[in-house]
């Protein structure tokens, strides 16, 4: 199935990367992210993510949802790395950019603008002028799954994007995984490439931070989910905590 069959173009730039006009991303990235927008691999999410975009939620209803796998979103050149669980239904397969136009990004680039990560707090759509500085975003999925829960399958098809996303982005220093399954996939991704035996030794915590055998560390947080944020299981000044720490660990 052609996720172009069922789906408008995209509200704002249709350039997949997602920065400014005047930013050229490295030729293999910008290959990436055409892969993983025209990728087709799994049937429920294909069907999932058009259905969504053809619905539509009430408040966006004007919207033309991008309803394709999303890519990653930063700079190419960044020490930090947000390793994310998936697209928000209505969220980034909406808008086509990691983290915007739902309620964990207005909770998170606010943190991201703090810690100067981020040129402005807010994220909107492709085209509110974000940009990001030392650090890069991506998801171990890249496609929204019904109930925020991809397969194990799913995820597995999007590994070989992801690896080629962490081999290209050579600056990389620490990784901050967003959730269990964000830590779960920097982990794997270190199985594949035959640099970690098994994952036993490393526990998922908030706060938790491990010095992996790539040379990385590995730093972990509470998603910034409605879900977490809301019941007060992870907080702002424990979500700046966490990237003050990511920025001392990859400094200049």
């Amino acid at each position: 199935m052609s996720s172009g069959s069922l789906i408008s173009k995209p509200k704002g730039p249709t350039t997949i990367d997602q920065r400014p006009t005047t930013v050229v991303l490295p030729h293999w990235l910008q290959s990436l992210n055409r892969d993983v927008v025209s990728c087709t691999r799994c049937p429920r999410l294909v069907v999932y993510r058009e259905q969504i975009a053809r619905e539509k939620r009430r408040a966006y209803r004007d919207w033309e949802y991008w309803g394709k796998p999303v890519p990653g979103f930063g700079d190419p050149n960044a020490r930090v790395l947000i390793m994310g669980l998936a697209p928000g239904a209505h969220g980034s397969n909406r808008t086509g950019r990691p983290f915007t136009g739902d309620a964990s990004g207005n909770f998170m680039y606010p943190v991201l603008h703090e810690t100067g990560f981020a040129n402005q707090p807010c994220a909107t759509s492709r085209e509110d002028g974000l940009v990001l500085k030392d650090l890069y975003i991506t998801a171990a999925a890249r496609c929204a799954p019904p109930d925020n829960k991809p397969l194990p399958c799913e995820l597995a098809n999007c590994a070989p994007y992801l690896d080629r996303e962490l081999e290209g982005l050579k600056r990389l220093q620490v990784i901050v995984a967003l959730g269990r399954i964000g830590f779960d996939a920097y982990l794997n991704y270190l199985k594949r490439l035959g640099k970690l035996d098994s994952k036993a030794a490393y526990i998922f915590a908030h706060g938790a931070k491990y010095k992996m055998p790539d040379g990385r560390t590995l730093l972990a947080s509470y998603h910034p989910s409605n879900q977490n944020t809301q019941t007060g299981k992870l907080t702002r000044p424990m979500f700046v905590t966490i990237f003050k720490e990511a920025a001392k660990l990859a400094p200049v």
